[in-house]
């Protein structure tokens, strides 16, 4: 038997659909991951770890936002 859709459903499966559109655009983009190391002359790594996660919550803010059909302007 299916249950009726409750609000606290609904709103889990969108926080979960957005977790999902993080991963792909985090994985796809590599955000969030340091860069390989390689020899020679190198750019200095300018994301600490702090700005990275900062960066990823935002990221699934706007992408719960996106779920929820919000839209803001950026």
């Amino acid at each position: 038997m299916e249950q009726p859709a409750t609000l606290s459903s609904a709103a889990r499966r969108n926080e979960d659909i957005a977790l999902d559109l993080l991963k792909f655009i985090a994985t796809t983009t590599n955000v969030g991951r340091p860069g390989a190391p390689s020899t020679g002359f190198t750019a200095p790594q300018s994301a600490k770890a702090d700005d990275q996660v900062i960066h990823l919550l935002e990221l699934y803010t706007r992408c719960l936002e996106v779920v929820q059909g919000k839209s803001g302007a950026r």
